[in-house]
């Protein structure tokens, strides 16, 4: 016998029971992030639920468009992405989706990451603001991810700058561009570059930069016209999140979405939705070593705030989080 971490407590949805063995293709991240570890939990508890023949598999992906891309075409059944919002012009096939729209995405949740693109550059070049970036141009190497389509990062950050008036290149200056934030956050550390474009912010290596970075605040035209053309939202950063770092305004990079199509299964969509909600100390307890503002899964986790979705919830998630007991 399977088995079973959690039975289904007064009140609460029911757990579900799945009596035939299914066949589940997931899409997590390049394999070592938490993209890939929410993918584990959600296999290991469904599974739990499930036919003894089940089969769950995990691809790896980059976790951006190209697993948006992914479950619409019907690759894979379930695919996560980051941040949540950036899954919103798919339904409509507005910005990087232009040509080819997929308006049966539905959502099963979200996994709460509290995060920001931030745009920091080094304290020796005296710049404070956007308007004083553009009128100093300098020959800046600035450290973000590569804007090839796929990376949210290169898109937002691209995005962000040249909306902002800003011209690395044009300005004499140098474009290091990597995959993962690791890489980037390396090269302001050992001196390759002098200014970045990123979000990770929970991540420990931005604490030792923190002090030594100014961080501008992306002015409100910028922030509303992301709003406008693809429904970017904009967010805080609080007081001192950054060492000495007043509050200032920036692009939202928050939270993974847990996305299918519409065809799914209404019983996968809502044992999955139940596994989110109800055996969430499952995935607390790999991040409780961790303050909440400072770990890339945002505890403790909300079932009702993690239904909250900008994409359409699938029918059967919508039924877990409607049968959720009012607060």
């Amino acid at each position: 016998m399977k088995p079973v971490t959690c039975r289904t407590q007064p009140g609460r949805p029911a757990e579900p029971k799945i009596d035939r063995s299914v066949t589940l293709h997931l899409r997590g991240d390049w394999g070592g992030a938490n993209l890939h570890r929410v993918c584990g939990w959600i296999a290991q508890e469904l599974a739990d639920r499930c036919g003894p023949h089940t089969r769950i598999a995990t691809w790896n992906s980059r976790g951006f468009s190209d697993a948006v891309r992914a479950v619409g075409r019907g690759e894979v059944h379930v695919a996560m992405t980051t941040p949540t919002a950036f899954a919103v012009a798919a339904l409509e096939g507005r910005g990087g989706y232009a040509d080819e729209s997929f308006p049966d995405l539905r959502a099963l949740g979200v996994v709460p990451q509290r995060d920001r693109l931030v745009v920091a550059v080094h304290q020796d070049l005296g710049i404070h603001t956007f308007a004083e970036l553009r009128e100093s141009k300098p020959a800046l190497r600035l450290a973000t991810s590569v804007n090839d389509g796929v990376n949210h990062v290169g898109l937002a950050a691209h995005e962000v700058l040249t909306r902002s008036g800003v011209d690395i290149t044009g300005w004499g200056g140098e474009l290091l561009e990597d995959e993962r934030p690791f890489e980037s956050l390396d090269h302001v550390r050992e001196g390759r570059a002098n200014a970045i474009v990123h979000e990770a912010v929970m991540l420990p290596p931005w604490q030792e930069l923190g002090r030594f970075m100014n961080f501008l605040e992306v002015e409100q035209d910028v922030l509303d016209g992301l709003y406008e053309d693809f429904a970017w939202p904009a967010a805080v950063v609080d007081d001192d999140y950054f060492p000495g770092c007043r509050a200032f305004r920036t692009l939202d990079f928050s939270d993974f979405l847990v996305l299918t199509r519409a065809d799914l299964a209404d019983d996968l969509a809502y044992a999955i939705a139940w596994v989110l909600g109800e055996t969430r100390h499952v995935i607390e307890g790999q991040y409780r070593h961790l303050a909440p503002e400072r770990s890339p899964v945002t505890y403790p986790l909300d079932p009702v705030t993690m239904g909250e979705t900008p994409v359409p919830l699938h029918p059967g998630a919508a039924r877990y989080y409607n049968a959720l007991p009012a607060s």
